[in-house]
């Protein structure tokens, strides 16, 4: 059984003291395709270690979160260009709109977004849509944007019925992580409803440990939980919901 973790910030601080266990659990848990999603520049560094040391398991991504557009938003963007020039990168992401933390940004949010797609299409990549209260902003930057080589996965998805189908429709894989395992999470719901073959798993480790480690630092090795869960609500084996999943991930992932 091969499980694919589409979504794990491995390089973050909240592994610093034991990193390398930390993975090594997971493979050894059968979680052995590890997607490393972009924050920005500062990150490189860690993330091309994690590349180095675990070269069969870990495939990295190039951009700049959302969360991080600042002032300086314009230089990190041409960072994100000159590393997408230099060398190979599995998807652009994570990328998105966020106004959870804070809305003055947005019309650079939605402008890096819009640049950020735009690459995706010159490199024939797919992006990983990072989405926090902002469905609505989204789904207009994707109307503006829809083409037939824009695709990818709506990372870390919470949202309803409606707005998993029109996710769907600009061709985004749903990212199912530790949310569908929480009581009040809602997604678990109206799963079901949604062919399997629109899905991938995630942890978005360090965040969002799935039950029963709610609360706690998430970690790759926790996606089981995530598995069993879709399990349960697809009534298959979790060999089968890791077969489907993982191969979904190398349609988008092209590896």
């Amino acid at each position: 059984m091969i499980i694919t973790d589409t979504h794990t910030h491995l390089y973050s601080e909240a592994f610093d003291e034991d990193r390398h266990e930390m993975i090594r659990r997971a493979i050894d848990n059968n979680v052995s395709r590890f997607f490393i999603p972009a924050i920005d520049s500062t990150y490189i560094g860690s993330m091309l270690q994690l590349e180095a040391d675990f070269p069969n398991h870990v495939f990295l991504m190039m951009g700049l979160h959302p969360t991080h557009i600042k002032d300086n938003y314009k230089v990190e963007l041409l960072h994100v260009e000159n590393m997408l020039a230099k060398r190979q990168f599995y998807a652009i992401g994570e990328i998105g709109i966020d106004l959870y933390w804070d809305k003055s940004t947005l019309p650079i949010q939605i402008e890096a977004f819009k640049h950020q797609i735009r690459l995706a299409k010159k490199y024939k990549l797919p992006i990983v849509i990072h989405c926090r209260e902002a469905f609505d902003e989204i789904f207009e930057v994707l109307e503006e944007e829809k083409s037939k080589s824009l695709f990818g996965i709506f990372h870390c998805f919470t949202g309803n019925l409606e707005q998993a189908e029109k996710a769907i429709s600009y061709k985004m894989k749903l990212g199912i992580g530790g949310v569908v395992t929480f009581t009040n999470g809602g997604i678990d719901k109206f799963l079901n409803q949604i062919d399997l073959k629109h899905i991938v798993l995630e942890t978005d480790s360090p965040y969002l440990a799935p039950k029963p480690y709610r609360g706690k630092r998430n970690e790759s090795s926790y996606i089981i939980k995530v598995l069993e869960k879709l399990s349960e609500i697809y009534g298959l084996s979790n060999e089968k919901i890791a077969e489907i999943t993982t191969q979904n991930s190398k349609d988008v992932f092209n590896i």
